[in-house]
């Protein structure tokens, strides 16, 4: 099962190229683990998932009825903001311009596990969708897991 947590800061390569941080690639699945799937996120950041987790994703919105208006728009901007990518040998991956100009990262990135997912952002940017405030947090783990 994959599960990845934590924070990770790191730096893009003069070509656009990730480094997958060693605890994000031991999450990996064995199946088609050098395989991830990009795509642009709800919020200014990218969103990487292992090839096994995104065939849920996709599973789920190309199972959308294609005849209401509302399910093609989502397919089409959900869809069209995604690329696969390898990792090499060094556990790289090229990350494609357009989605680096969505999130503004240019040279530092933080990696951020999100349990079957990792998102991807400029830091500056990451920093302004976190909680300050402790009570809030409270509050929020108050209302959605204590159901």
């Amino acid at each position: 099962m994959t599960f990845f947590t934590s924070e990770y800061e790191s730096k893009l390569d003069s070509k656009g190229r990730l480094v997958l941080p060693a605890r994000i690639k031991a999450q990996l699945p064995d199946e088609g683990g050098q395989e991830l799937v990009i795509r642009r996120g709800f919020e200014q950041c990218l969103i990487l998932y292992p090839m096994v987790e995104f065939k849920k994703v996709f599973s789920k919105i190309s199972g959308l009825n294609e005849f209401n208006e509302e399910y093609r728009k989502l397919q089409r901007n959900f869809l069209s903001g995604v690329v696969t990518v390898e990792l090499d040998n060094n556990g790289r991956f090229l990350i494609p311009k357009n989605m680096l100009t969505y999130a503004q990262i240019d040279k530092d990135a933080i990696l951020v596990g999100m349990g079957n997912k990792v998102e991807l952002w400029n830091p500056s940017i990451y920093e302004k969708h976190l909680i300050q405030d402790p009570g809030e947090l409270s509050k929020l783990a108050e209302k959605y897991l204590n159901e």
